[in-house]
């Protein structure tokens, strides 16, 4: 049971996040583990809710409505802290790395609180909203990462949650358009008024390739909003376990490059689904290996920037 468990948590990561797989493969054999196992959960969590198998596809896998769909998810969830039998790979998974790591029922259902923002069609007035959401789908899954390598300081754990809303603007930015056709938008209606477009408007405006201008400079403000959070994530790297700073440098390389990209594209940036392909990710493993070495060395890590969004504590 144990060995299917991990075959199912690699299977998961394999299809489910390319840019995120390579990065894992860093890991020492027991954090890797636990981090597949992890992300299964997290993967699997996201399908229910989105009516997708391993973040594809958009027909619903069972009529069941949506809050029906986050309850049970809760439901499991809260049975996975308890102990119980768990008959579903994903939360027996998720029951292993949780109870073996100490992660807080605090933050699993922080993170379900992520999905029930988009069950309930979430509208986000400010960056700090849109900054919210970003704690609760990914910023949160960073604090969880971090305990499984290991880390229990708090000031470590900030960086981490950073790394996790930095993750979660470069995916905003390069899905706005695949959003907006599924009927959602995470920017700020502020930013969207300062376009001359409407929250109601949104969907349309983003889904039409003639207003490809205004989608290219609301991305570039999102990814240029990803940066210091990025910056921020890289002084935790001297923290970590130097295989696991590998891995989290990498990952923090390969995903932001999508970003990279996303800008330099522009309007053309949404024509198809922008990544990395395979030299262009040994490229970056190899420069986050320098960077994970060079973070054995290096000062103090500076107070983090106080005009960074702080995560709940």
């Amino acid at each position: 049971m144990s060995e299917a468990l991990l075959d199912h948590a690699t299977h998961t990561m394999a299809v489910g996040s390319k840019s995120f797989a390579a990065a894992a493969r860093l890991f020492d054999p027991d954090t890797r583990r636990s981090a597949l196992m992890l992300y299964a959960w997290c993967r699997h969590c996201d399908d229910v809710i989105d009516g997708q198998a391993l973040g594809f596809g958009t027909a619903p896998l069972d009529a069941t409505p949506a809050e029906q769909r986050l309850a049970a998810l809760k439901a499991q969830t809260e049975r996975a802290y308890q102990g119980e039998p768990m008959a579903s790979p994903a939360f027996a998974a998720f029951q292993e790395v949780a109870l073996a790591h100490d992660i807080p029922p605090s933050q699993a259902f922080d993170h379900l609180e992520g999905f029930a923002m988009d069950v309930r069609d979430v509208r986000y007035e400010r960056l700090d909203d849109t900054l919210r959401y970003c704690y609760h789908v990914a910023g949160v899954v960073g604090l969880m990462m971090a305990r499984v390598m290991g880390v229990r300081d708090e000031k470590v754990l900030d960086r981490a949650c950073d790394l996790g809303l930095a993750f979660q603007l470069t995916n905003i930015a390069r899905d706005l358009v695949e959003d907006a056709q599924a009927g959602r938008c995470y920017l700020p209606a502020e930013w969207l008024r300062e376009e001359n477009v409407t929250a109601e408007r949104a969907h349309s405006v983003l889904f039409d390739p003639s207003e490809r201008e205004r989608v290219a400079r609301l991305a570039a403000r999102l990814l240029a909003t990803a940066e210091p959070y990025y910056a921020s994530a890289r002084e935790g790297f001297r923290a970590l376990p130097l295989r696991s700073a590998w891995a989290i440098a990498s990952a923090l390389k390969v995903y932001r490059q999508i970003g990279v990209k996303v800008r330099a594209k522009g309007v053309h940036a949404w024509d198809g689904r922008q990544g990395t392909g395979k030299f262009e990710k040994m490229g970056l493993v190899a420069s986050a290996g320098v960077s994970a070495l060079a973070s054995r060395h290096s000062r103090l890590a500076p107070a983090r920037d106080p005009s960074l969004w702080q995560r709940p504590r």
